[in-house]
């Protein structure tokens, strides 16, 4: 494969990253976003040390986020605020 070609696919890809990307951040009308409380494995989204959903490395890691129905995340205790 030549180097355009190859230029040309890295290029594809890093959009379709990006597209990617925006999307997954798109709120869920009806929920907010809570950190500190998800459990390893199990969190909604990206953070900065990691791309994706279930990518946390431990529990109740303060930047790592789930979505709950609004007015929830005040309730559960440890929670890190409202994103």
């Amino acid at each position: 494969m030549g180097n355009s070609k190859k230029t040309a696919l890295i290029g594809l890809f890093a959009v379709a990253f990006a597209m990617m990307g925006a999307t997954a951040h798109a709120g869920k009308p009806g929920f907010e976003k809570c950190k500190g409380i998800a459990k390893a494995g199990m969190n909604d989204c990206g953070t900065s040390k990691h791309a994706c959903a279930g990518m946390a490395k431990t529990d109740a890691g303060p930047d790592e986020w789930v979505y709950v129905p609004e007015g929830t995340c005040k309730k559960i205790a440890g929670n890190k605020g409202v994103k």
